[in-house]
């Protein structure tokens, strides 16, 4: 199966880097799923997103992402987010009350670590 190079990175870390066969990023504009041998282009990731990779070696990746970019070129997908987590390190109880935050912010990054554990338990 074909591969692409791939990267997760956040301000504040880098998430992964490596080959993978399929990327998956929620943008402004819907859900993208992008496989090697894609079109270049640059997308703008949701307030409160799902990030989902498929390694070529390993387990499907999930993360929380909040705001940023998504960028494709011939030979590498970047996903460069404000904020992100891996779904497997959500303290979903904190995601919960951070939902109920008047705070923009707070609520959305809740709700993005909420979305990303379910999405990765449904397999």
């Amino acid at each position: 199966m074909a591969d692409i190079t791939a990267e997760l990175v956040s301000v504040e870390r880098m998430l992964w880097s490596g080959q993978a066969t399929l990327v998956t990023a929620e943008t402004t504009e819907g859900e993208i799923g992008v496989l090697p041998g894609h079109e270049p282009l640059v997308g703008q990731l949701a307030e409160n997103g799902v990030v989902t990779i498929h390694p070529v070696d390993g387990e499907r990746l999930v993360a929380a992402v909040q705001g940023g970019f998504l960028s494709v070129s011939r030979d590498k997908i970047t996903v460069l987010a404000n904020w992100a987590t891996w779904s497997t390190e959500v303290d979903e109880a904190q995601a919960s009350e951070d939902q109920k935050s008047d705070e923009a912010l707070v609520h959305n990054r809740g709700a993005a670590a909420q979305r990303a554990v379910r999405r990765a338990n449904k397999g």
